[in-house]
């Protein structure tokens, strides 16, 4: 499962009549400057927008392509790019923008520094093991599973996401565990500001609907998703809770329909996911 990002269709080249404005006369950045403290570096947001455009379906993105991810002049957004380029995180082929190997840094930052992964990795390795299929963690992050540890299972066909992908949080099993915490209206108030759409015919995409699925999720204390992020693949997860009862994480397999049932994953794979869940609590 890769990580899920609306595509861009459009390709444009670099230049454009914008781009030979005065750099000095920059309407975004001075629109970004009215909503941000006066401590805020504008310049900096503006960069970790762009940055984390990028994902398995946006893997290159022209001037364009950034402006319109990161909600930016043309201008303001060329000179992000070029500035990534300078500083090594970006290649630039002439047209597009590609990241290179130093992007990894800024995700390793957070791996090494994070406690969680870390006591996690090893239990996802002991119940990837078990189970022989690859076992997830994941964090709740502006509406998006984010997975930040991972025990890849060897197969020809691989399932889920890499580590360091994002979800969908409204449709994804790890995602409805970690919204679970919260309120009916919390929830409603959260996916009020999401763009909810159907990434399969079997995609929850109605407010409702999603309600009803995070309600069954917090009394279950697992959630299910059966061909709602790509079809012929299911996903189950559980949730991981710190110290004072609430959700921090959420440990998650991901199997194709065809290798294992529903029944099967309920059966045999919950127990597995819950005592893995479990051990990273007790360890916390």
């Amino acid at each position: 499962m890769t990580s899920v990002k609306v595509p861009v269709n459009g390709r444009e080249g670099d230049s454009s009549p914008e781009e030979g404005m005065d750099p000095a006369v920059d309407p975004g950045l001075e629109s970004a400057a009215k909503g941000r403290a006066k401590e805020g570096m504008a310049g900096l947001a503006k960069g970790l927008a762009i940055i984390e455009a990028f994902g398995a379906s946006t893997t290159r993105m022209t001037v364009a392509d950034a402006a319109r991810f990161a909600d930016l002049s043309r201008p303001a957004a060329r000179r992000c790019l070029l500035t990534l380029v300078e500083l090594g995180y970006l290649a630039h082929d002439g047209k597009f923008f590609m990241p290179l190997p130093r992007m990894l840094r800024l995700g390793s930052a957070y791996l090494s520094t994070s406690s969680l992964p870390q006591i996690a990795q090893p239990l996802l390795v002991d119940a990837r093991d078990e189970l022989q299929e690859s076992i997830s963690l994941a964090v709740l992050d502006d509406g998006y599973a984010v997975f930040v540890a991972r025990a890849e299972a060897v197969r020809i066909v691989s399932t889920g996401v890499k580590l360091g992908g994002r979800l969908p949080a409204y449709c994804s099993a790890t995602g409805r565990v970690l919204l679970s915490d919260l309120t009916d209206d919390e929830i409603r108030r959260h996916l009020a500001g999401v763009p909810m759409k159907r990434l399969t015919a079997r995609t929850l995409a109605d407010a409702d609907a999603v309600v009803a699925a995070i309600g069954r999720a917090r009394a279950d204390g697992y959630s299910l998703s059966n061909e709602e992020l790509e079809v012929g693949m299911c996903a189950m997860a559980v949730p991981v809770r710190g110290r004072g009862g609430m959700i921090e994480a959420a440990v998650s397999v991901s199997v194709l329909s065809g290798r294992v049932s529903i029944e099967t994953l309920e059966q045999s794979f919950l127990p597995v996911l819950r005592r893995v869940a479990q051990r990273i609590e007790r360890a916390l």
